[in-house]
């Protein structure tokens, strides 16, 4: 069972939570060739990603600290530092990459072809797009001390809290009901 989650309503956020707890644990989800293959096909951008070698895989990983840096320090303002502006140059690199290709057969059937510099655009311009829309302004980080995980709230209420239910949401709830039954057995 692969460890990738797709909770983050964006592309790009959900790449950058391929670097979990990141004030702690430093948990790499992307820590060989295959895993950024698996990673590209869970995520939905190519049908094959191909052949993925160490240099593609250190490109990607590049590309999501850069969006992660970039989109906790959004807007930049003119006192960003050199590393936040690296990474911005990073993501607009990125996003002038080529996109998937697209295509459908007579049948109907549609492909999405490319390599690595497609899975780089997709990811650029996620950001570029993410970064420059009104939804920027909902984009949270996870409510759990420990989680890094960055997501878009698209609730109608904007009140969402957690990355994801089933990781930090239940762990959570579940914290909360052994506090609460334990005060009341000791009440």
């Amino acid at each position: 069972m692969d460890a990738f989650v797709f909770v983050s309503g964006r592309l790009c956020l959900d790449l950058a939570g391929t670097m979990l707890w990141r004030r702690s644990l430093r948990t790499e989800l992307l820590d060989s060739p295959d895993d950024l293959r698996r990673w590209i096909s869970a995520a939905d951008i190519l049908d094959d990603p191909g052949p993925v070698d160490s240099r593609a895989l250190e490109r990607v990983r590049r590309l999501r600290e850069a969006v992660y840096l970039v989109a906790g320090n959004w807007p930049l303002g003119d006192h960003a530092d050199a590393a936040v502006k690296d990474a911005l140059a990073e993501v607009n690199e990125a996003a002038r990459l080529p996109l998937p290709r697209r295509q459908i057969d007579e049948s109907g059937r549609a492909t999405r072809t490319g390599g690595v510099d497609e899975v780089l655009g997709a990811v650029g311009y996620d950001a570029v797009d993410l970064l420059s829309s009104p939804q920027f302004a909902r984009m949270k980080e996870c409510a759990n001390d420990d989680c890094t995980r960055l997501f878009v709230d698209l609730s109608r209420s904007g009140a969402r809290r957690w990355c994801g239910m089933a990781e930090c949401g239940n762990r959570n709830k579940a914290a909360a009901f052994r506090k609460r039954h334990k005060q009341q057995s000791a009440g």
